[in-house]
């Protein structure tokens, strides 16, 4: 008997979505106790199989290395799960007395999740810990080919979570996947956001499938050697990132960009690590090998290992090759390598000074890694900064490996498996994704004025709204029709005996603390980047964002006038 295996898949999304949401109207009561003794339960199962489904997905995709797969699924049982414990999620999340506020949390529903085949067991743990956290069910979508590891996985943590009490098909997972079955998934009238990480067809899918809708673009990571850096540690950490899981971290290092005066200490580096250099014929080959003619990167070498690769390539390597290295002098098509290559070979470049570095650093930013992530190992803080200013990334990252700093297992960003590029990369968000993005915030909004007390303006010196705008204002050098001041001239002090000397002026005391009447979210950010703290009254007015932001830095200082 024929069958349609897209008219199945199809099929299967309709009664799985289905099936997922009569879970989610009764998950959707359970308290944030209940919630999070279900995420403590199933994370324990993730963590218990971690090398069992490192394993698995080995075997069925080819991609990676089943050590590092360990590490990238216990990064979610493991850190991730305790990263939430405590987070409040479910129903009240907060209650703002002097704004007489009061935020509750409502879930989504169901999540519609599009997995890759590079990370198949360790974002399905991901997906559905966030998922469940958030109080909505799950409806994964694997990759083609890997269904096997990651309905594995999805059924483990389910009957994990149905231990501790979650209701039945909470979760659930296609084992018909197709093209059209995803489209069918991200477009299902129960579904409430789509979270899907793939290449760049998938992700404008799920944009344009008329859902909210989390993707991610891909990553082009470049990573500056400034001249201040421990080199040793620089070179090594690298080495590190680059062969992480054979490279199929879409944060993982594409480049390293060095200036000339490093030169022979890296270099001297790289051979100590195991990194093998190409030489010129090599190199074109193994542009030909990994770039296609669609511009797009070899899928039988995704994953790899060096030496399987160079194999590939035409050439033979050592068998303890960490890395393949390939000097490029450019940025753009004809410099194929430049792009994201998902596989153990890095570019690198010689470049004269720092400001020829951050240019090219930028230019790989530029050339398929927009608002992704970038790497800097240096001391000097003040350049630290400027790169961080200047480079389109919204992770930049210092003195880490890459795709370890990026997922928040060196670093403190939100540990995550779908790290966001921003607007500039066409991504709703440039957050690292977590349970925090799965949920809507219901506001209860008390009376606290009047619409008269709103816009009332006073006659001279105007009302209290009118002096907080200006003040605002003023601070950004936007304030209006203000009147010049007249200069303040300092006059000389009387002598106080007949020697014409000035008296000896007792020191001023030490002025208190300036209380400001109105808090943005700007003013936190900047606040945090000079280490300074803003100090409050009881009638400053704070934005909610600003409030946000501040509330984990411990920036805003209540001070009694």
């Amino acid at each position: 008997m024929l069958e349609d295996k897209d008219l199945v898949s199809i099929q299967e999304v309709r009664t799985k979505v289905e099936k997922a949401y009569a879970a989610w109207l009764k998950y959707r009561t359970y308290s944030q106790e209940q919630v999070d003794a279900i995420v403590e339960r199933t994370a324990a199962a993730g963590r218990a199989n971690a090398q069992k489904l490192a394993e698995i997905a080995v075997e069925e995709t080819g991609y990676g290395n089943v050590k590092d797969k360990i590490v990238k699924n216990l990064l979610n049982a493991d850190f991730l799960a305790r990263k939430m414990r405590g987070m409040r999620t479910i129903g009240l999340l907060r209650e703002i007395p002097e704004e007489r506020m009061v935020e509750y949390a409502v879930p989504v529903g169901v999540v519609a999740a599009i997995l890759p085949t590079t990370n198949p067991t360790s974002t399905a743990i991901y997906k559905i810990l966030i998922s469940l956290k958030a109080g909505n069910a799950i409806v994964l979508s694997p990759h083609p080919r890997a269904v096997r590891c990651t309905c594995a996985t999805a059924d483990l943590l389910y009957r994990a979570a149905i231990e501790a009490g979650a209701p039945e098909d909470i979760v659930q997972c296609l084992g018909h996947a197709s093209i059209d079955g995803t489209n069918a998934l991200m477009r299902h009238e129960r579904t409430g956001v789509i979270l899907s990480t793939g290449g760049h067809g998938i992700v404008r899918a799920a944009y344009s499938s008329g859902k909210p809708a989390f993707g991610v673009g891909p990553g082009n990571v470049p990573v500056l050697i400034e001249r201040t850096a421990d080199i040793p540690d620089a070179i090594a950490k690298v080495i590190e990132g680059k062969s992480f899981d054979y490279g199929t971290v879409c944060s993982s290092e594409q480049a390293i960009v060095v200036e000339d005066v490093l030169k022979d200490r890296v270099l001297a580096e790289l051979k100590a690590g195991k990194a093998y250099f190409c030489n010129a014929e090599q190199k074109q080959a193994l542009g030909k090998l990994l770039v296609t003619p669609n511009w797009s990167i070899n899928p039988a070498c995704v994953g790899q290992a060096p030496t399987k690769i160079a194999g590939m390539a035409g050439f033979t390597v050592p068998p303890d090759t960490s890395i393949l290295v390939v000097e490029l002098e450019g940025v753009g098509k004809q410099h194929p390598l430049s792009m994201e290559k998902l596989s153990p070979v890095l570019a690198v470049y010689w470049v004269k000074d720092f400001a020829s570095a951050m240019s090219i650093c930028e230019s790989l930013l530029r050339f398929g890694g927009l608002g992704h992530t970038c790497v800097i190992y240096s001391k000097d803080d003040a350049r630290i900064r400027e790169y961080a200013q200047r480079m389109p990334a919204n992770r930049v990252l210092v003195n880490t490996p890459a795709p370890q700093g990026s997922t928040g297992i060196t670093t403190n960003v939100f540990p995550s498996m779908t790290l966001g590029c921003g607007a500039a990369a066409g991504n709703i968000t440039s957050d690292n994704v977590g349970p925090q993005h799965l949920y809507n915030i219901k506001r209860l909004a008390y009376v606290v004025r009047t619409p008269a007390e709103a816009f009332q303006s006073a006659p001279a010196g105007g009302g209290i709204a009118t002096q907080v705008v200006d003040k605002f204002l003023a601070r950004r050098g936007q304030a209006q029709d203000a009147p010049t001041p007249a200069p303040v001239v300092a006059q000389p002090s009387a002598p106080a005996c007949g020697c014409g000397a000035p008296a000896r002026e007792t020191p001023p005391a030490a002025p208190a603390p300036a209380i400001v009447d109105f808090v943005c979210e700007e003013d936190v950010r900047n606040a945090i980047k000079h280490s300074r703290k803003i100090y409050i009254g009881p009638k400053t007015i704070i934005t909610p964002s600003a409030r946000d932001l501040a509330s984990p830095s411990d920036i805003l200082v209540l001070t009694q006038r």
